[in-house]
C-alpha cells in the first residue's frame, strides 16, 4: 500500500511541483476535486470539476484525479447527505430499498421520480452547506503538507541531487 501511494499519489504530486505548480494552487485544485467529488449526485462531479478548474485556471489533471479518488467518499456520504438534507428541510427521511423502489415505480413512476429528485436536491443543498468548510479544512491540510515536500535539485553534473527547500506561493 505504501509503494502504491508513493508511486500513484506522491510521485505525481512531486512532478507537478517540480514543473512549476505552487503548493497553494495544487492544494486548491486537490481540495476542490475531493470536495466536489463527494457531491451526492452521480455523474455530475467530473463536469463540475472541469468547469471549476477552467474558471479558476487550476491544474485540470490534479482536480480530476482528486475527484476520482473521492468516489468512495461520495458513495459513503450519499445516505448521510440525504438524511442531512431531510433534517435541513424538515422533510421525512427517505427509506432506500430496492424492493420499495420497485413497488413505488410500478405504482407511480412520475411521483416516485419527483420524490427522489426532491430528496436528491435536499441532499445537494446539505452538501453545499458543508462544502465550503470542507474545502477550507482540506486546503489547509494539503497546503501545509505540500509546502513541506522536498524536491530534488535539477542542477546537472553536480553528483547526487540535493534537496530543494519547499516553494512558497507568491
Amino acid at each position: 500500500m505504501k509503494q502504491f501511494f508513493g508511486r500513484r499519489v506522491l510521485e505525481p504530486l512531486k512532478k507537478q511541483l517540480a514543473q512549476g505548480a505552487t503548493p497553494g494552487r495544487l492544494a486548491l485544485a486537490l481540495s476542490l476535486g475531493l470536495v466536489i467529488g463527494s457531491v451526492p449526485m452521480l455523474g455530475f462531479s467530473a463536469i463540475f470539476c472541469a468547469i471549476v478548474a477552467a474558471t479558476f485556471r487550476l491544474n485540470q489533471p490534479a482536480i480530476q484525479v482528486a475527484n476520482y479518488l473521492a468516489y468512495p467518499l461520495q458513495i459513503a456520504l450519499f445516505i448521510p447527505f440525504f438524511h442531512a438534507g431531510a433534517e435541513l428541510f424538515s422533510a421525512p427521511r427517505l427509506t432506500l430499498s430496492v424492493s420499495q423502489l420497485q413497488s413505488e415505480l410500478s405504482a407511480d413512476v412520475s411521483g416516485t421520480v419527483g420524490r427522489y429528485a426532491m430528496a436528491n436536491f435536499r441532499a445537494v443543498v446539505a452538501w453545499a452547506v458543508v462544502a465550503p468548510v470542507a474545502v477550507l479544512v482540506v486546503f489547509g491540510v494539503l497546503r501545509f503538507l505540500l509546502t513541506r515536500v522536498r524536491l530534488p535539485s535539477s542542477t546537472p553534473g553536480e553528483g547526487a541531487p540535493e534537496a530543494q527547500p519547499p516553494r512558497q506561493d507568491p
